[in-house]
Parts: structure tokens; C-alpha cells; sequence
């Protein structure tokens, strides 16, 4: 389309196949011609963003928004568009996957579960689980509501910390494996559906989504939006509990459950079932005030920060937004401006007037000053 963002697809065919690959977040269309021999194969390689979709609808009546459209030589014509309303979504020429990202939780967990276990001694599981699941090189294909179902399934608190959470898992695996050590791949695949631990409801729940009969993602179909509504446990559901964590993302959780603040050190909250009703809004509001000193900065150290980062990229902000729908920076400040900015004369009081004022207000400050 003429406002799509995307590089222009140096393929022209009048007959050929779409094939797609699914890995994590990412998705690989293949477009070979019915004539090998009259052009090579082409890859595209597409990031959702938030609202990134494929919809197969009549040429006639192509749905707003939609950026790229491959047409069928039927009649009447179909297209097959890539919808973006918020073109958070991206396409790119190639058949590379972006090389920042992990193993797939779905097509490749066992590679997925490896890569996170082996790993547990980098910074970025310092931060707590709820943010670490959104972290694309070690959970590539987990997003914001599958972080909050996965995470109210085991009953973890959200704000505990990764490591852990995840070294425990790294220690019952290899006490599971001294007990029995000739455990085959049936009675893992068994104890797994009877005692499921993060990583593998990383890629149950995900497969739950996926082998559904119905396509549960179009908010424009009622009946599909209510059955996806009605699978959710906690992201969205009447009685969860948000908070924002430090990266801007809202996280769902059940109330009294939300664990340890890091910026305290604090011990994980916990509260008997009667009282959680009662204490969640203090403990909410004291976990708020918590974050508050990683959130907030100086204007000074604003300008510093703006100076020593360029503007990114396009492709760089696009990332940005589809990894973190992030706080509104820059709002607060312009407030501040605002307030501080002097007030404009009141052009309908005289001037004489307005000397005497500032002079009276001369006189009361230096009255004020005096012994």
C-alpha cells in the first residue's frame, strides 16, 4: 500500500505458492513461482508487532490498514493482506530470523529449555520472572497475556526473581535425572502434563492457543473474541490485579500474589486468603511506590541521555514499541515546563496597575526578609 512501511517485494509472477514457517515471534513466507525456472524464490520475514495479522478477504473489499496484499488469479480475485493498524509490524527481504532471538518455545523447546537453564548466570535474569518472560532471546514467542496465564497457572508471583524461580527448576531436573537416570521420552512427556514447571507451560499453554479449533485473535468476530475471552484465566479477567513493571508492560495477576519488590530486597508478600481482600490495595500501592525511583528522572539527566543517544531508527523504534507499549515519557516534563513557564500581563488591567502590584509585592518580600 502507499502507506506501508515495508521494502518493496522485487517479485512478479503471474502463478505462485505461498509457504509460511512459524518460528517464535517471527513468521517466513516463501513465494516460488509455478516455473522454477522463470524466477527464484522469494522470503519475507514478518514481525507482528501488537496487531500484525493475516486476513484472506474479496480484492473488492480490502480491509483498512492492510499493507501487503498478494491477489489470486480467481474470479472474483481474493487477497491474502498483512493488517497492521498500528504498524508496530514489519516485513524484510530474506530468509534470516532475527539473530538476537532464542529457539522457539513451541518448535523447538527442548533447544528453548536448554538455552535458558545453561544460561542462568547472565544479568537478565536479575530482573524479576514477570520481565524476564518477555525477554525474546531466552522465551522467544511469549508475550504479554501468555506471561500472566502461564505465571497464574503456577501460582509464581510475578515480581520474584528469575533466577530463583528458574534454579529451583534446574535442581529438580537433576535430582529427577539421578533417581532415573534411564527415563525415557514417554514418561517425561508424561510427568510433564501431571506436574508441568514454567518452562514446559511456556510451551503448553502457547500449543493450547495454537490447536484450537477456532481462531481465537479476531476482536471483529464476536464469537471468536468471547471464546478467547472465556480461555483466559487471569489476563483481562473481572478480579485480577495490573501493575505496570519497569519496562511499561502491564502485568495481570491474582491479587496477593505479587511477590517480592527488587528495589527493596524485601521478602516475597504473602497473605492468608480472608486478608487478601482487604490488604491487596496497600500492598498494590506500596509496590507502586517501590518502582517509582526507576521510573522517575531529573530533566537534567533527561537533556544528558538525549544528547549522548542519537534518534534511532525506524526499524529500531518499530522493535521498541512491539517489545514495550512503554510509559509516555516526556509528559511529565512538559508539564513542569508549563508550571514553570511566567504568566503573560493581563491585557485588561492597566499598566499603572500592574506596576503598583509588582511594587507592593517589592515591599512585602523585603518586609518579609527583614530581622
Amino acid at each position: 500500500s502507499a502507506v506501508g512501511r515495508g521494502p518493496e517485494v522485487p517479485f512478479r509472477s503471474e502463478a505462485y505458492r505461498i509457504s509460511a514457517l512459524a518460528r517464535g515471534k517471527e513468521l517466513r513466507l516463501t513465494l516460488s513461482a509455478l516455473d522454477p525456472a522463470a524466477l527464484p524464490p522469494q522470503d519475507l520475514v514478518f514481525r507482528f508487532g501488537m496487531s500484525g495479522s493475516f486476513r484472506l478477504c474479496p480484492a473488492a473489499e480490502l480491509p483498512r490498514h492492510a499493507h501487503l496484499r498478494f491477489l489470486t488469479r480467481e474470479s472474483p480475485p481474493r487477497a491474502l493482506c498483512f493488517v497492521d493498524p498500528r504498524r508496530f509490524g514489519s516485513w524484510r527481504l530474506g530468509d534470516a530470523w532475527q539473530p538476537e532471538r532464542g529457539p522457539c518455545v513451541v518448535s523447538e523447546y527442548q533447544a528453548f529449555r536448554e538455552n535458558v537453564l545453561k544460561n542462568l548466570d547472565d544479568r537478565a535474569f536479575d530482573k524479576p520472572i514477570c520481565e524476564v518472560l518477555l525477554n525474546q532471546k531466552y522465551f522467544n514467542g511469549i508475550g504479554n497475556y501468555l506471561r500472566a496465564e502461564i505465571l497464574y497457572r503456577l501460582k509464581i508471583p510475578p515480581f520474584e526473581k528469575a533466577r530463583t524461580v528458574l534454579e529451583a527448576l534446574k535442581e529438580q531436573e537433576q535430582e529427577r535425572r539421578k533417581k532415573d537416570p534411564s527415563l525415557t521420552l514417554s514418561k517425561k512427556v508424561k510427568l510433564m502434563q501431571e506436574n508441568p514447571d514454567l518452562l514446559e507451560l511456556c510451551h503448553s499453554v502457547p500449543m493450547e492457543v495454537i490447536t484450537a479449533e477456532k481462531q481465537l485473535f479476531d476482536p471483529e468476530d464476536s464469537d471468536n473474541y468471547a471464546a478467547f475471552k472465556d480461555w483466559l484465566r487471569c489476563y483481562l479477567v473481572p478480579g485480577m490485579s495490573s501493575l505496570r513493571d519497569r519496562s511499561g508492560r502491564t502485568i495481570w495477576f491474582q491479587v496477593g500474589a505479587w511477590g517480592c519488590c527488587p528495589e527493596l530486597g524485601g521478602p516475597q508478600t504473602t497473605l492468608p486468603r480472608g486478608q487478601q481482600s482487604v490488604s491487596s490495595l496497600l500492598g498494590l500501592v506500596l509496590h507502586s511506590l517501590a518502582l517509582m525511583p526507576t521510573q522517575v528522572t531529573s530533566p537534567v539527566k533527561r537533556r544528558h541521555r538525549a544528547a549522548a543517544n542519537p534518534p534511532k531508527s525506524e526499524e529500531g523504534e518499530e522493535k521498541k514499541e512491539e517489545e514495550a507499549d512503554g510509559p509516555r515519557k516526556g509528559r511529565a516534563r512538559g508539564r513542569r515546563k508549563a508550571a514553570a513557564a511566567p504568566a503573560l500581563p493581563d491585557p485588561e488591567v492597566p499598566p499603572s496597575v500592574r506596576r503598583s502590584r509588582r511594587t507592593s509585592a517589592r515591599r512585602g518580600q523585603g518586609e518579609a526578609g527583614s530581622p
